[in-house]
């Protein structure tokens, strides 16, 4: 069966539906035995140390941002938000006043004390916060009066008078992105002027919170799904945007799901066919930019089947290291994405880096956190 394309963006609206006929991947581990009648994953490199902490809680985790090798957020569903301050060795949840009815797709953090959380779905459901006292309390920033909307992901620039990027899926044959350049305390949807023009249909995948990022304070980039897997970019911290096309898969249900940039050139993205979450085995799902996205070199997909999603970094495990989260496992590369070697078989969706750590998170309430 066909989905048009705005079914297409809902499939990840209806990810709780999706998962459960993959519910007994959650309690794969991320270092044990593979699940029945599948291949164990093989070792890591010693080099790598593994680490699975106790986030407590059982929901599908989205997304996740370290800010230092002991500070980090992450968030998911029903409501769910937690807060480390000990690289991940306890775990505090910081809800919202929203209580449990809200998704939370993605988290940006400047330090223990400030956060933004951004929630997704159609209308009212997409919604932004932010907390400036670790989580003790929250005020809603942003609430999606469009009920033709569904907002994806968000990302903050650096400095004083902090710039953000959040965007949404196109309606009203508009692209949608949100802008702010006060620390998220005014929100405006650019004028159509300033932004490319939609491809009808146009959005990305909330799956990871990876969709949007920043190469630098000034550059920024979104990774559009279906259907054309575009990557939109900007050089003046999200004021104004143009457009690239990519060589990578493409389709009713496929295109870019998640992307970061080392700087204001040089990145790593990934794709998906999201219509075949466990058995995706398309090959033009992963590439290399040194010049922001202009042109791109087609690299291996990792060796397991399964929607790629996340996608970060390491910069202290070598200046070629990142990590790579799927519906199939996660996996790790230390020579920018030429070959791969498996983390796990497990669900994987949002992962963050910094210095020599990482952090995954996924179904479950799973988070596990990588030393190099």
């Amino acid at each position: 069966m066909v989905h048009s394309p705005r079914r297409l963006r809902r499939s990840s609206q209806r990810l709780p539906v999706l998962l459960g006929s993959l519910a007994w991947l959650f309690s794969t581990s991320l270092v044990g035995r593979a699940a029945e009648g599948q291949t164990p994953t093989p070792a890591l490199a010693p080099a790598v140390r593994i680490t699975e902490q106790t986030s407590g809680t059982s929901k599908l985790l989205q997304a996740v941002h370290a800010v230092s090798e002991r500070v980090v957020w992450a968030s998911g569903h029903s409501g769910v938000v937690l807060r480390s301050i000990d690289g991940g060795d306890s775990w505090e949840s910081r809800p919202t006043s929203s209580g449990d009815s809200l998704e939370f797709r993605d988290v940006h953090a400047i330090d223990a004390d400030t956060a933004w959380i951004m929630s997704a779905g159609s209308g009212a459901k997409s919604r932004i916060y932010r907390t400036t006292n670790g989580g003790a309390s929250w005020t809603l920033q942003f609430m999606n009066p469009d009920t033709a909307a569904f907002y994806d992901c968000i990302s903050f620039g650096s400095g004083r008078g902090r710039t953000g990027v959040a965007f949404s899926d196109a309606s009203g044959g508009r692209t949608n992105i949100l802008h702010t350049d006060n620390d998220g305390a005014s929100w405006r949807l650019l004028a159509p002027s300033v932004v490319p023009a939609p491809l009808p249909g146009e959005g990305a995948f909330a799956a990871s919170g990876l969709c949007v990022g920043h190469g630098d304070a000034r550059t920024v980039f979104i990774a559009t799904g279906s259907p054309g897997a575009r990557l939109l970019r900007s050089r003046d911290g999200g004021s104004t945007w143009d457009v690239e096309n990519t060589p990578f898969t493409r389709g009713t249900v496929a295109g870019l799901t998640g992307l970061a940039f080392k700087d204001g050139q040089y990145g790593i993205v990934v794709a998906a066919d999201i219509n075949r979450l466990r058995t995706d085995s398309s090959t033009a799902v992963v590439g290399i930019t040194t010049d922001a996205g202009r042109t791109w070199e087609l690299r291996p997909r990792p060796p397991l089947p399964g929607a790629l999603v996340g996608v970060a970094w390491v910069p202290g495990a070598g200046s070629e290291t990142a990590v790579v989260t799927s519906y199939g496992g996660a996996f790790i590369t230390s020579d920018a994405a030429r070959t791969w070697r498996t983390l796990t078989n497990a669900l994987t969706t949002g992962v963050s880096a910094v210095g020599s750590r990482a952090w995954v998170v996924g179904g479950a309430g799973k988070i596990t956190r990588l030393d190099w």
